[in-house]
């Protein structure tokens, strides 16, 4: 009888836990979205956290920007260079305009 008790326990331990880390995620999840770097106004600093950005790219991305006005579109980036498909996959969600 004490085992059950104790599995039972255990089980309820485990979906608590469950539940209050996929509560953690989705609120990490929140942040991330709210955490958008805008492509028009970032700075080289705020543009090097982005995946595979570094200072040359970042610097690039400003130099455009200055030469040739705002984005229009999040995919216009890819006019930087150094920013292809690949580049710009893996940062895509992280940006907007």
């Amino acid at each position: 009888m004490n085992v059950r008790k104790n599995v039972t326990a255990i089980v309820l331990i485990a979906i608590f836990v469950i539940t209050l880390n996929t509560g953690v995620m989705a609120q990490t999840k929140a942040a991330k979205k709210g955490d958008l770097i805008n492509i028009n106004t970032a700075t080289a600093a705020e543009l090097i956290k982005l995946p595979r950005i570094g200072e040359k790219i970042a610097a690039r991305i400003v130099e455009y920007r200055q030469k040739n006005g705002k984005f229009k579109r999040v995919q216009d980036i890819m006019k930087v260079k150094g920013i292809g498909e690949k580049t710009f996959e893996n940062f895509k969600k992280q940006i907007m305009i």
